[in-house]
């Protein structure tokens, strides 16, 4: 994983074109930002960009536009807003490529953000001619889109072909940093929390992560494919039926690892603030939503002992309160453990904010598919296309 970074690169007077993530979400038809977290995440690569003497490019993409131009797609607010978050002007590009966009090269010290990469088919195709015409705006490639980083597109990874150099920016550094650390050389004990609803999505991770840490916990919905697998009533929760074999077999292939719930929170009917009850043994009516008390006890005493934490998905139906009982107990125990904590994106880092313990997290990952393709052991095509040390 030692790639180049944008330290490592000199920047005086060059023009750095920088793949960022800001695909912010938008509401008003796409006029306002109703979070801008990614811009401000990309705030410190592109400072340092300018303040080394570049001028800057920022390219990204937003949405699902399908390859054409959607006025409620464009990235003309995140150009507003990182000009007031940057405290300059941001000179915001018609397109991404062509003659217009050439022309607007920015000088040492300037912003040019191009339109949303993906009004252009080309870009998710990962086209050779779009790729060279991104290559052609620039002299030195840096990618600091790490939520993007497992997609082989014409920014992540086409363009590189036609640049001199390819870095990492800082928020992508820190990513592979923290990544790598808890799966490749974590202090031990060294457990990871999973969650979520299905097995499918995790087996991958499952399987990389038993190789790396001392215990897996396992929640959400997938546990009670585990637990059909171990013979134990489920009623009606959430069960993969194509995949009890599977879950049979990775019981055996983890060598004990494994932790499953030993309570449950269970409701008749699924809706917010339905009647629930903590079992022992799942009822045939019954729908499991979340991890009783006695397991997140047995987690917490696991999570307190441990010296490094991986987690990645909730605990139970953690948007449905007060289904969320497990999950928020969960990310104040890894707060408080004092271990080394990396948390995938997504509803994890809602568990992380909503008990107040954000600033308690070693490092919560700003990519919630590309954190679940690196802690399954899968090369990231976006990093891997970057220039090695």
């Amino acid at each position: 994983m030692a790639k180049l970074s944008i330290k490592d690169l000199d920047l005086q007077g060059k023009v750095v074109f920088i793949r960022v993530d800001f695909n912010v979400p938008l509401a008003a038809g796409g006029k306002e930002i109703s979070s801008d977290k990614r811009i401000r995440a990309s705030l410190p690569t592109i400072e340092y960009a300018l303040a080394q003497g570049a001028g800057v490019i920022l390219a990204s993409h937003l949405g699902r536009p399908k390859g054409k131009p959607n006025a409620e797609m464009s990235l003309a607010p995140v150009a507003a807003r990182l000009s007031e978050l940057l405290g300059k002007p941001v000179t915001f590009a018609p397109d991404c490529v062509g003659p217009e966009v050439a022309v607007l090269k920015p000088k040492p010290g300037e912003v040019l953000l191009l339109e949303n990469l993906r009004f252009h088919k080309q870009e998710e195709d990962n086209d050779a001619e779009f790729s060279k015409q991104l290559a052609s705006l620039a002299d030195l490639y840096v990618n600091d889109a790490f939520g993007s980083a497992h997609r082989a597109h014409a920014s992540t990874v086409g363009m590189i072909a036609y640049v001199p150099t390819a870095a990492a920016g800082l928020l992508m550094d820190k990513e592979l940093e923290w990544l790598t650390k808890a799966t490749k050389s974590p202090d031990r004990p060294c457990v990871a929390l999973l969650g979520g609803a299905k097995v499918s999505d995790k087996i991958e991770v499952i399987q990389n992560l038993s190789k790396v840490v001392d215990k897996l916990l396992i929640g959400g919905a997938m546990a009670y494919t585990f637990l059909r697998a171990k013979n134990e009533p489920t009623g009606r929760s959430l069960v993969e039926e194509d995949k009890i074999d599977l879950a049979r077999h990775l019981l055996a292939e983890t060598g004990g690892k494994l932790v499953l719930p030993v309570d449950h929170v269970v409701v008749q009917e699924v809706k917010p603030g339905a009647d629930n009850k903590v079992v022992t043994t799942i009822g045939p009516t019954d729908i499991a939503v979340d991890i009783g008390p006695k397991t997140i006890e047995n987690f917490e005493v696991i999570i307190r002992s441990s010296k490094t934490i991986i987690w990645n998905g909730p605990m139970g139906i953690f948007e449905m309160p007060p289904f969320d009982k497990g999950t928020v107990a969960l990310a104040k125990a890894v707060a408080e453990s004092g271990a080394v904590s990396v948390v995938g994106g997504g509803d994890s880092e809602k568990a992380i904010k909503s008990a107040g313990v954000s600033n308690k997290i070693t490092h919560v990952s700003t990519g919630g598919g590309a954190s679940l393709e690196f802690l399954a052991g899968i090369e990231l095509p976006g990093v891997t296309a970057l220039t090695g040390r």
